[in-house]
C-alpha cells in the first residue's frame, strides 16, 4: 500500500506537466510488480515558498517520498526508487537541462503498528475485471 507524494517547487509549472509527472510516477511504481493496483495512491504538492541552494528563484526541486508497507528488502526498496527516480528524470529533462533542479526519491516504511486503513479499491477492482498490478 504505496502512498506516493511528489512535492514540486512551483517554479517548475512552465516547464513541467504536474499531472503527468504524477501519471508518470505513478506508472513507474506500477510497473515494478512490487505493489497491487488497489493500494497506490500517487499524488502531487505545489509549494509555493520555497529556497533551493543559493536562493536563486529559477532554482527548483522535486522531491518523491514513496510511503510502503513494511517487509520489503532493501533490494526490493532499492528497486522501487530506482524506478521512480527515472520516470522523474525523464519528465524533469527539459527543466533539468535549463535550470538549477534538485530532484531526490526515498522509500520509507510505514510502521504498521500505528498505520489503520480501510478501503473497498481492491474488491471494486476485482468487479471491474481489473488483475492487481494491471489496469482495465
Amino acid at each position: 500500500m504505496p502512498h506516493v507524494v511528489v512535492e514540486y517547487s512551483a517554479n517548475l509549472e512552465p516547464d513541467l506537466s504536474p499531472r503527468r509527472l504524477v501519471d508518470a510516477i505513478h506508472a513507474a511504481a506500477l510497473a515494478t510488480g512490487v505493489f497491487p493496483i488497489g493500494g497506490l495512491r500517487t499524488r502531487a504538492a505545489r509549494r509555493d515558498v520555497f529556497a533551493v541552494a543559493d536562493g536563486d528563484p529559477d532554482n527548483a526541486f522535486v522531491a518523491v517520498v514513496a510511503r510502503i508497507g513494511a517487509g520489503r528488502d532493501a533490494e526490493t526498496r532499492r528497486r522501487v526508487a530506482a524506478a521512480l527516480m527515472a520516470a522523474l528524470e525523464a519528465e524533469t529533462a527539459t527543466a533539468f537541462a535549463s535550470r538549477g533542479l534538485g530532484l531526490t526519491v526515498e522509500v520509507q516504511e510505514i510502521d504498521g503498528a500505528a498505520s489503520l486503513k480501510t478501503n473497498n479499491l481492491h474488491d471494486r477492482l476485482a468487479r471491474k475485471g481489473t488483475t492487481e498490478g494491471q489496469p482495465a
